[in-house]
């Protein structure tokens, strides 16, 4: 079993920044994938950014890239997103989640684990 439990959502100004962290514990994988999605009120969950666990490769959702940036303290155990130039479509619960094995990044049903979400408010 692993556990996840997210921190750092709140509430920001657009154009501003907030780091979210994830500190996971519990069963680990080795070729496990941790990643960030978010959920919109009334929408569907959206994948945020990913990150392999043994090799620290990257994975961000086009729609955010270059505003968002997925990185791991592997002494930790923690993966961290950076949101920068946030802007009020930003706005969600966002989700810390695992998937043991390979999987497609973008669909969130191949991640097993997920934290409860923090919450992040972006006003204009």
């Amino acid at each position: 079993q692993v556990q996840l439990v997210e921190s750092g959502g709140g509430y920001v100004q657009a154009g501003g920044s907030l780091r979210l962290s994830c500190a996971a514990s519990g069963r680990t994988f080795s070729n496990s994938f941790m990643g960030w999605f978010r959920q919109a009120p009334g929408k569907g969950r959206e994948f945020v950014a990913a990150i392999r666990w043994n090799d620290g490769n990257t994975y961000h959702s086009n729609s955010m890239k270059g505003r968002f940036t997925i990185s791991r303290d592997n002494a930790k155990n923690t993966v961290y997103l950076q949101m920068n130039s946030l802007k009020p479509e930003d706005t969600a619960v966002y989700y810390c989640a695992v998937a043991p094995r390979s999987a497609v990044l973008s669909d969130p049903r191949f991640f097993d684990y997920w934290g409860q979400g923090t919450q992040v408010t972006v006003s204009s």
